[in-house]
């Protein structure tokens, strides 16, 4: 909900949180008529994909995560020497950020290919083409803003990390089956961001990629491809 071409209802921004985006999820199983599936997401769509398996885990035939958000790492996420590259969720926050970029298919195209440079490290795949479709989805207006929802929501990792810090407890084990396929040539989530992973993902396959930026599913759809498979098969799906 409220990402690239999905419907942005007009509701508070936590309908667009993670309890409500993985509502949304379990509602498009029920429409499809599909009992259990394997779920596939990264970054932001890692946290929705957990917590439809904290919900609902006996709808879920298995975890095919990309560099997924990772609470256990909050102290790394806060550390002076990294805390800056979050500097967008705290933008995502101020009506500036509509003013800005909202409706302005220039501002779009130029605040989506910062983000594509600096993450991404294969870079023919988040080509001008690429980048063309997306900025087409999000250069109609309202389209940028409600993608900001997840992050007006308090759903992002740095609120998450933030709240571990305080001392909140710890997120809940999901124990379903779990492949986790990471670019270690990511600046956001560096690979020191696995640290802790097994607590949250216990028993969780694990595949680096050494030469693979942020946007996993982009720069190697045939890893993440490869770890769905695996999960079918064990699934016996």
């Amino acid at each position: 909900r409220g990402f690239g071409g999905s419907a942005r209802p007009d509701l508070p921004a936590e309908a667009y949180g993670r309890a409500a985006q993985a509502a949304v999820v379990l509602a498009v199983l029920d429409a499809l008529r599909i009992e259990r599936a394997v779920l596939v997401g990264y970054d932001i769509g890692s946290g929705v994909a957990i917590q439809v398996a904290r919900d609902a885990p006996q709808r879920v035939a298995g975890l095919a995560l990309g560099n997924p958000m990772n609470p256990a790492a909050a102290a790394l996420l806060l550390s002076p020497e990294h805390r800056g590259e979050f500097w967008y969720q705290d933008f995502h926050q101020l009506e500036l950020a509509t003013a800005l970029i909202d409706g302005e298919p220039r501002s779009v195209a130029a605040y989506l290919r910062h983000f594509y440079r600096h993450w991404g490290h294969r870079q023919e795949p988040l080509g001008p083409e690429h980048l063309a479709a997306l900025v087409r989805a999000y250069a109609e207006p309202g389209a940028f803003t409600a993608s900001l929802q997840w992050y007006r929501s308090g759903s992002s990792s740095l609120p998450s990390a933030m709240a571990a810090a305080r001392g909140a407890p710890p997120a809940t084990p999901v124990t379903v089956p779990s492949a986790v396929v990471w670019g270690a040539a990511d600046p956001l989530f560096p690979v020191s961001f696995l640290d802790g992973l097994d607590r949250i993902l216990p028993g969780h396959g694990l595949t680096v990629l050494d030469d693979v930026g942020h946007f996993v599913p982009l720069e190697a759809p045939d890893a993440l491809a490869a770890a769905v498979r695996g999960l079918l098969t064990s699934a016996g799906t």
